[in-house]
């Protein structure tokens, strides 16, 4: 079953985060109609939405080495990242 989520979390470099490949890489298979987004006032925040094919699968390549490497590339801060899903 599919799943609308929203995860909001800061990086590094926002014009790296936004240009960067990975999430498409990462995600492909558990995760479409991903959209980005920038916090208009705190300048290194972001977050994206998307809907979760499977949220099992999703969780497994969440905690993948791969996802990790992303994430690590991307710049994304450790601890800050949020996971809502649609109820």
């Amino acid at each position: 079953m599919s799943v609308k989520a929203i995860f909001f979390h800061e990086v590094d470099d926002v014009p790296h985060w936004l240009a960067s490949p990975k999430r498409e890489e990462v995600f492909a298979g558990v995760m479409e109609d991903i959209l980005t987004f920038v916090h208009p006032e705190k300048p290194n925040s972001v977050g994206l939405s998307g809907t979760i094919l499977d949220m099992d699968k999703f969780k497994a390549v969440l905690a993948s080495e791969a996802a990790g490497a992303a994430m690590k590339h991307d710049g994304v801060r450790p601890g800050t990242v949020e996971l809502l899903v649609e109820s």
